[in-house]
């Protein structure tokens, strides 16, 4: 197939060119001897998804022999297979490191988070693979000079001499990487004895990592072997390759890695031949890319080479610039073209390491029906199986509570194996149950209680209490045992109290989890005790490492791929999406063991290696015969930088006005703009009547006729909450995720003072700040159930207990209290309307005359926000002197108070001197009266405090669509 040589064969295809398409048709070409020629060939490709096209494209014909096609990963194995045991699965031995490094942990604390425990697990397990692929023995870590780190250093080192027994291990404990570098050894040293003389043919590879690198030497140097290089800038002048010798400052070049195997081989740029005659489809733009992604250190070419440029409009002329204001706006412009696409036949794939991109596009296509054949699919994590079982796995590590409990009876998966639609409705009734009477940890106790309330079956409520309650596990148990557990209940959950086979492991997704779990429980012996939450940890790590496909007839001709898959296929449009810097390329990931120049020294693959990796995706994929730039200019809280090789091409193109780049830069954005104002056109909502403002005035007889003492200010404040809470008769649900909200405060604190003050009455020698505290103390842990609230809320009792005592040391000198939670009730005539509340705390002075005492968790009213909407005390001071007060007869108010019992002791009295209780009661009927009338209308937000208030009712009276500028819109209901 080739003639001889005197130096290593190496052939490449210019970016910009369909690889596999490429490689099969020079194959056919130089198979030009009898049809057996070709079967003798063994063609090495280095990816799955590379055999698999190579394949395909074979069998689109003509018909022939093909050539025996094997991946770098399998050659060698049929030599090796009986001397070399297969590798240690990789879960072994991360478990195995877990455990190390936790032992460690719990030695030196002082050295890492024990938060980070699997994060450190990984991280080392990729030094070692690292190690193992490069040849880097322990030695040379150890020797490195790190005399101006000693501190970090002494630390990772302690992690790092975990690495030497795994590096060194002996044949039969060897992980995937140095097994294979072992079997690529052994059939370099069968080929120096006895080379095959057939042809051997590597192609697709880059040589990027050291054992791949070492196979390509050799396959280069047999007597009928070749390389075939992907992407090759045969653009780039000799002095260019000349200075990609230096890893430090070249390593996330695209041509980098190219120009290391040729050094090692001992081959200039131009003795690297062009695999076929064919043409790439833009040479002018690969002239164009070639010079704008120079090294950073000879940019100045730009200056020389620029003007030498030629063709610029053909270059540009299939390029699209997008530059969107927004990820969604980039997106939407993205799906406009894939879908322009569709329409036309062209075969157009989204090429981009953004998954948030991706997601956004595909929910785009999905408004005109148009399904993506996207090849990531979806994390294992996300899919409906991985999301079960990490909330099964919650109930491991964590207290009960409402919304986890619910989380999994609403979950589709759960209670799935038979009648799932009566589970439904008892977890409906179950929820609304919880929701107002709570608590927020479930048990048993609550949990039959709520079924006595619901009427839900003995069967179904024995079902929930034997799988969601006391299931918290304090402590270590084996890991083995955690697996058990979580398979043993992920079943009977999914199955449902009726026993069927639940479809937990159904589909492709289920499957996948299932052997997931399967593997773990497998060589979960290696993993040893563990807590709960390192147990939810370490599944939800594992199920994250994997993804799912589930295809549902995507488009045959829309594809969203990620960077490896664009190494391997074709399309007439492709669109290289999120150009910014941190998402292509993406930020190296922090190394926490070793530096670069440490890296470079002990041999090891440096941080910049992805980089240029991702740089050779780009300039391969820029090439293709119509290619769309696209980028956002802003994400959700910030301005984006552009992508460097982006930002590289624009600066050389507005750099050569002479021969035209301004212009065709200025064309590229022209051509991304009119997308961009399609999709901001199709954004548009379709102009309707703008909101008003509501005001309903429903019939009299519907209208309220009894009111709080408290729903007063409501009723001058926001009136429309009045009309929906009493005509609509609306009431929000109690929020699901209880918390020691504002509101239990309130609760609480006028508990803990009633009781002490009634205490105190009995006994005076209890007015004491440590009877006070004692008291706090006792009703905040019957009441509170969340330690850190309780702690928090007695600390400010603390804060402010002398300064009550104090105060009601001097209240008790003027008279006592006669009554605690006093209700109150009064009819105004003739209106015929019930005023209603209750009174904190009703005292009793020397002189005969009542104080009225409310206790406020939150700031008290100012006396003139008393006087003109807060009028609580004022209305219920108006109230006892008529005798509303239940067992006191009508009786002068003295006084009328507020006690804050905030963050800090505050006393605010009602202006009863500025507003007399007649003037009140007046006042309140004239306010009454006006509700009462038919044309009057229960106007929203009619006087709030502020325009961030929010009101229960907000949604229903669409505010938002409205401000408070609007005008009310009354509204007859009659």
């Amino acid at each position: 197939m080739f003639d001889p040589s005197t130096h290593p064969r190496v052939f490449a295809v210019p970016p910009g060119t369909d690889f596999p398409k490429a490689l099969v048709s020079g194959l056919r070409q130089r198979a030009s001897g009898p049809p057996e020629a070709l079967a003798r060939a063994q063609l090495v490709v280095n990816t799955r998804r590379m055999a698999r096209r190579v394949r395909d494209l074979f069998d689109q014909g003509p018909p022939c022999l093909l050539p025996r096609l094997s991946l770098v990963t399998d050659l060698g194995e049929s030599v090796d297979l009986a001397q070399i045991p297969p590798a240690i699965p990789p879960l072994r031995r991360r478990l195995e490191l877990t455990q190390l490094i936790s032992k460690l942990l719990d030695q030196q604390p002082d050295l890492a988070a024990r938060a980070s425990l699997f994060d450190l697990s990984d991280s080392l397990a990729a030094l070692i693979d690292e190690m193992q692929g490069e040849g880097v023995s322990p030695d040379a870590i150890r020797q490195l000079d790190v005399s101006d780190m000693s501190g970090h250093w002494a630390r990772a080192q302690a992690f790092i001499g975990i690495a030497d027994h795994f590096v060194d291990a002996s044949d039969h404990a060897m992980d995937a990487q140095a097994r294979q570098r072992r079997v690529v050894e052994n059939l370099i040293d069968s080929w120096q004895e006895a080379p095959p003389q057939h042809p051997v043919i590597l192609a697709g590879s880059t040589g990027s990592r050291g054992t791949t690198l070492m196979l390509m030497q050799a396959v280069a140097r047999l007597p009928q072997g070749a390389l075939i290089l992907p992407g090759y800038d045969f653009d780039q002048p000799r002095a260019v390759w000349d200075r990609l010798d230096e890893a430090l400052t070249s390593e996330d070049h695209p041509q980098y890695r190219f120009r290391k195997l040729m050094r090692e081989l001992g081959l200039e740029h131009d003795q690297v031949l062009p695999w076929t005659d064919e043409q790439p489809p833009s040479p002018p733009r690969n002239r164009l890319v070639s010079l704008a992604l120079r090294p950073a250190p000879i940019t100045d070419a730009w200056m020389s080479e620029g003007p030498c440029l030629t063709e610029l409009d053909r270059a540009t002329r299939d390029l699209t610039l997008v530059e969107a204001d927004s990820p969604r706006s980039e997106a939407l412009a993205i799906a406009l073209r894939l879908r322009q696409a569709a329409e036309t036949g062209q075969t157009a794939a989204l090429i981009t390491p953004d998954r948030m991109l991706t997601r956004q596009v595909s929910a785009a296509l999905d408004r005109w029906n148009i399904l993506p054949d996207d090849s990531a699919g979806l994390p294992l994590q996300l899919s409906p199986p991985g999301r079960f079982l990490r909330h099964v796995a919650g109930l491991f590590a964590r207290r009960l509570e409402g919304e986890a409990l619910l989380t999994l009876l609403k979950h589709p998966l759960c209670h799935d194996g038979g009648e799932r639609g009566a589970h439904l409705l008892h977890t409906r009734d179950l929820e609304l149950d919880l929701r107002r009477h709570g608590p927020p940890f479930p048990d048993q106790t609550s949990l039959n209680a709520s079924a006595i309330r619901t009427e839900a079956p003995e069967g179904w409520v024995s079902w929930v209490n034997a799988h969601f309650c006391d299931q918290h596990i304090v402590g270590e148990l084996p890991l083995t045992e955690w697996v058990d557990r979580l398979l043993t209940l992920a079943e009977s959950i999914s199955a449902g109290h009726a026993g069927d086979q639940g479809t937990l492991w159904d589909k492709n997704a289920g499957q996948k989890a299932l052997s997931v779990l399967t593997n773990l429980r497998d060589e979960a012996h290696h993993g040893g005790p563990m807590t709960a939450h390192d147990f939810a940890d370490l599944l939800g790590a594992l199920l994250a490492g994997e993804e799912v496909r589930d295809r549902d007839a995507p488009h045959p001709h829309i594809m969203i791929w990620g960077t490896l898959e664009a190494r391997v296929q074709g399309a007439d449009l492709l669109i290289l999406g999120g150009l910014n810097e941190g998402s292509w390329p993406e930020a190296p990931a922090p190394d926490p063991w070793l530096n670069r120049q440490m890296r470079d020294k002990a041999g090891l693959l440096l941080p910049e290696r992805r980089i240029g990796l991702s740089a050779h995706d780009f300039q391969q994929a820029i090439g293709a015969p119509e290619v769309w730039l696209t980028r956002a200019t802003r994400s959700d809280d910030a301005e984006t930088v552009p992508s460097r090789w982006l930002n590289r091409l624009t600066n050389l193109l507005q750099g050569l006005p002479d021969q035209g780049g301004q212009t065709a830069l200025s064309d590229m954005r022209a051509r991304g703009r009119t997308y961009l104002n399609w999709a901001k056109t199709l954004e548009q909502a379709p102009r309707i009547e703008a909101a008003h403002r509501p005001s309903p005035k429903p019939p009299v007889a519907a209208r309220p006729r009894r009111l709080s003492v408290t729903e007063i200010k409501r009723l001058i404040r926001d009136p429309y909450a009045i009309y929906a809470k009493h005509v609509l008769r609306l009431k929000p649900l109690d929020p699901l995720v209880q918390a020691p909200d504002a509101l239990l405060r309130g609760i609480v604190i006028h508990e803990i003072l009633e009781h002490f003050v009634k205490d105190s009455v009995l006994d005076t020698a209890l007015l004491t700040r440590e009877n006070f505290l004692k008291r706090a103390h006792d009703l905040l842990e019957t009441h509170v159930a969340w330690p850190t609230a309780r702690k928090l809320w007695l600390a400010r009792l603390e804060r402010i207990a002398d300064d009550f005592l104090s105060a009601e040391v001097n209240r008790r000198g003027d008279g006592g209290p006669v009554a605690f939670e006093a209700a109150m009730k009064l009819v105004l005539e003739p209106l015929d309307f019930t005023i209603a509340g209750r009174a904190d705390r009703i005292d009793c002075n020397s002189r005969g005359a009542l104080r009225i005492v409310d206790y406020k968790t939150g700031a008290p009213p100012t006396e003139s926000q008393q006087a003109k909407f807060d009028k609580q005390l004022l209305i219920e001071a108006a109230m006892a002197e008529q005798g509303a007060i239940e067992g006191i007869d009508p009786t002068d108010v003295a006084e009328a108070i507020f006690i804050g019992m905030g963050g800090s002791y505050k006393e605010v009295a009602a202006p009863l001197a500025k507003e007399p209780t007649d003037k009140v009661l007046a006042e309140l009927k004239e306010l009454i009266s006006a509700y009462l009338e038919p044309d009057k209308g229960f106007s929203s937000r009619r006087m709030l405090h502020k325009d961030t208030d929010i009101g229960d009712y907000d949604h229903l009276a669409r505010f938002g669509e409205w401000d408070r500028t609007a005008e009310t819109l009354p509204e007859d209901l009659t």
